[in-house]
């Protein structure tokens, strides 16, 4: 046991080494000054967990189950289960808000250390072998390329880099018979921390198991049988999030559907070797010492041929599995990712550490099967050289790295060089990774979109917009120019900016509909800085030219509206806008120029460029599917018959011309019988409105989920309506779509566990 505490500690402490070494040699946050930010880590996972940290202080607008601060109002729970679910999370809440990109760096390096640990343990469970070697090898899976350069901005997937090692624990468990309870736990923490690279990683045990089963001489159907049940009671557990998370993504905006097209042989050749970045391949680096064992056991006569053979043929499976389409697909949940396709490369690098331990369980090898296992790496290093992911770094640390290790197998085994082989292969371990993690920050931020870190200006804007917060009495919204993809989460305010997998296609059709812009093919959606819009959705304050403006003309954020049908969209925003608020506001410009005095309004979904009026100028960055430029302002016409010139692309462009007066008085006309005692809640809204006939409009989404008392909820324009109550008072509550056919999964799965458990109790009592 403290061999195995040792080694543990020391697979840890080499993992966070070698990450934060790599990133100060890259002179990248928090170690230089070259940020992170880029992609979902600064669009989606770093407000999240901004978001989380106000939840768990309780300082959030809304709760578990639905947020008031993003897209005018959505569903939390599915967001909460895909970002945030993870076990470290929470961790974030230990730093000053202020701190939160520290706190996911630092939640980062652990869950890779976690990896590390976790490995090493496992390799100790299924084999005998020098302690440091377990350390190592655990350590050179949780630096494989996949988390270097793919989870370190991605840091929830790296929950599953901690899964797949658990998972085959639990294989272990369910071959020796061992551990009935804990199993299904394990794979339920696994599958609620990350369901998708859980997934993955379930898969990836299932394999090994199969393997660890034949090569033991323990292969039985009931064991099969019982690893099934023991994961479906596992995933049954997890289900109250599951389930919704799922049923979200089915609500959500459709995102693109790829075809999968694999990457050239020599390019995931390529990605074996340290310190090599593409985005369109496998990641599959892992320190030289893996595929050097990896290789040996082909030539090893001392390790039964089952072995050699089946872990072998398992190694070339997965690899040639990520590479053909159908079982692409299956590595994904049946649906090509939006993004880097590799995303299972992690079970690769955690198979071809298993096999590796494989060879160091029957001693280290000779030389013999040492020039063998040498030769493979280098011929695998031969097939990689034409592709142009190959750098003269990536073969220098290739070749220094066999040497060093090949040296060190050759080495005594005892006293002073056994300590030599450790330094060496440790120094191997230390300095690929560290390398590859330098080369992999410094490519991300040449390659991939890349975002401003948080800084003195960004803490300026949350405290102005958290001294204007007037919430539930009217919205603050962040504004722009946009700093990341979930503005409302990391700097305040209740505004319509919302990024995830889960965006909501009414959310995204509804903002489509009255101007609004986005990214990210309709769900990284835009704040829209619209006078019209703003009256409709309450925004009393929002972020503009460097202050936070103020205006009063907008409704509460509950109206009564005359009877009569809802409004029915057509293509443009212009009137979409007049038919939600009910009055017509804009004028039509007469010989292409707008009256003097309206304020100038351009939409031109697909243009890019500089738009202009006179002096006044404003850059549109539109074309679709990708991205769609929002509604915007030109300001006031101030010189009769000055025209709007439109940039390249805006073939499909309107121009609206906004009369402030009308504006104010369709939002006065309003307000004449107002809703009052208004009061939003962590899982619905409340209020009490005029007993009158008419429709009650609630400026939220009518996303799937609303529930009101005594009545049916309607869309209204895409907002959540129902009927004027007779009672005077509206209850609406939201459950999130799947909550309770999850929560009796859950249950389902708890009663078969502990059923399952006291008949194993019984018949154990029975037996003789």
């Amino acid at each position: 046991m403290p061999n195995t505490t040792r080694a543990l500690s020391l697979a840890a402490l080499l993992t966070a080494a070698a990450v934060c070494a790599g990133d100060a040699v890259a002179r990248v946050f928090p170690f230089g000054p070259r940020h992170r930010a880029v992609n979902d880590l600064a669009n989606q996972f770093v407000p999240f967990h901004a978001h989380l940290w106000d939840l768990l202080r309780g300082r959030a607008d809304g709760g578990l189950l639905l947020d008031w601060r993003a897209g005018w109002g959505t569903s939390f729970l599915p967001d909460y289960g895909t970002y945030l679910s993870s076990p470290f999370a929470p961790l974030v809440a230990l730093l000053p808000r202020t701190d939160i990109e520290y706190a996911v760096y630092g939640v980062t390096v652990l869950k890779t250390a976690v990896a590390a640990a976790a490995m090493t343990f496992l390799l100790r469970r299924t084999g005998p072998g020098a302690w440091w070697w377990a350390a190592v090898l655990g350590a050179a899976y949780a630096l494989c390329g996949w988390s270097l350069a793919e989870g370190t901005y991605n840091p929830m997937w790296l929950d599953g880099l901690i899964a797949f090692p658990l998972l085959c624990l639990v294989g272990e468990w369910v071959r020796e018979g061992r551990r009935p309870l804990l199993g299904p736990l394990v794979v339920a923490v696994c599958w609620l921390a990350n369901f998708y690279t859980a997934y993955m990683a379930t898969l990836g045990a299932a394999l090994v198991l199969l393997v660890r089963l034949a090569t033991t001489d323990s292969f039985r159907v009931r064991t099969v049988v019982r690893a099934a049940v023991t994961t479906v009671l596992g995933i049954g557990l997890a289900a109250p999030v599951l389930v919704p998370v799922f049923l979200g993504s089915r609500h959500a905006y459709p995102g693109v559907v790829r075809e999968f097209d694999p990457a050239a042989g020599t390019d995931v050749l390529a990605r074996l070797l340290p310190a090599t970045y593409s985005f369109a391949t496998p990641a599959a680096f892992v320190c030289t010492a893996v595929p050097l064992l990896a290789g040996t056991l082909l030539f090893r006569r001392d390790v039964p041929g089952r072995e050699r053979w089946l872990w072998t043929g398992l190694c070339a499976a997965v690899a040639l599995s990520m590479q053909w389409g159908p079982t692409h697909l299956v590595w994904h949940v049946f649906a090509t990712p939006n993004g880097s396709p590799y995303r299972q490369t992690f079970v690769l690098s955690g198979v071809l550490v298993l096999a590796a331990w494989t060879a160091v369980s029957h001693g280290l090898p000779d030389r013999r099967a040492l020039l063998g296992g040498a030769g493979v790496v280098v011929a695998l290093a031969a097939g990689a050289l034409p592709s142009p992911v190959v750098t003269r770094w990536a073969l220098l640390l290739a070749g220094a790295g066999l040497a060093a290790v090949a040296g060190a197998l050759l080495l005594p085994r005892r006293g002073r060089y056994g300590i030599l082989a450790a330094l060496l292969v440790t120094g191997t371990l230390l300095g690929q990774a560290a390398a590859t993690t330098a080369y992999a920050d410094h490519e991300r931020l040449t390659r991939l979109d890349d975002y401003p870190p948080l800084g003195p200006e960004e803490e300026r804007r949350a405290a102005a917009l958290a001294a204007a917060d007037g919430w539930p009495a009217y919205r603050t919204d962040a504004g722009l120019p946009r700093f990341a993809g979930n503005d409302p989460l990391l700097l305040g305010g209740q505004g319509a900016a919302y990024y995830s997998s889960h965006t909501p296609a009414v959310l995204t059709e509804t903002l489509t509909a009255l101007g609004g812009g986005w990214t990210s093919r309709g769900r990284n959606l835009l704040s829209l800085d619209n006078p019209v819009t703003d009256a409709v959705f309450g925004v009393g304050a929002r972020w503009r030219d460097g202050s936070v403006r103020r205006t009063d003309t907008y409704l509460p954020l509950v109206t009564v509206r005359p009877p009569g049908p809802p409004p029915a969209y057509g293509p443009s925003p212009f009137r979409n806008q007049e038919l939600l608020l009910g009055s017509r506001v804009y004028e039509a410009p007469r010989a292409g120029a707008c009256p003097v005095g309206t304020e100038v309004f351009l939409w031109a979904p697909d243009a890019s460029g500089r738009a202009r009026l006179g002096p006044r100028t404003a850059h549109l960055l539109g074309g679709r599917p990708k991205r769609s430029a929002a509604m915007t302002s030109l300001g006031v016409q101030r010189t009769a018959g000055t025209k709007v010139e439109v940039p390249a692309g805006g073939k499909k462009a309107e121009i609206g011309c906004l009369d402030h007066a009308r504006l104010r008085a369709a939002v006065n006309a309003l307000r004449t019988a107002p809703a009052t005692a208004i009061s939003p809640t962590p899982d619905g809204i409340r209020a009490t409105v005029p007993a009158t006939s008419g429709t009650v409009v609630i400026a939220t989404p009518h996303i799937a989920g609303w529930h009101c008392a005594d009545t049916r909820t309607s869309s209204y324009g895409g907002l959540l309506a129902l009927p004027a109550p007779s009672s005077g008072t509206v209850d609406c509550t939201f459950r999130p779509p799947g909550l309770r056919a999850g929560l009796a999964a859950g249950a389902a799965a708890l009663a078969g566990l502990l059923l399952w458990r006291l008949t194993a109790i019984r018949r154990s009592r029975t037996r003789p």
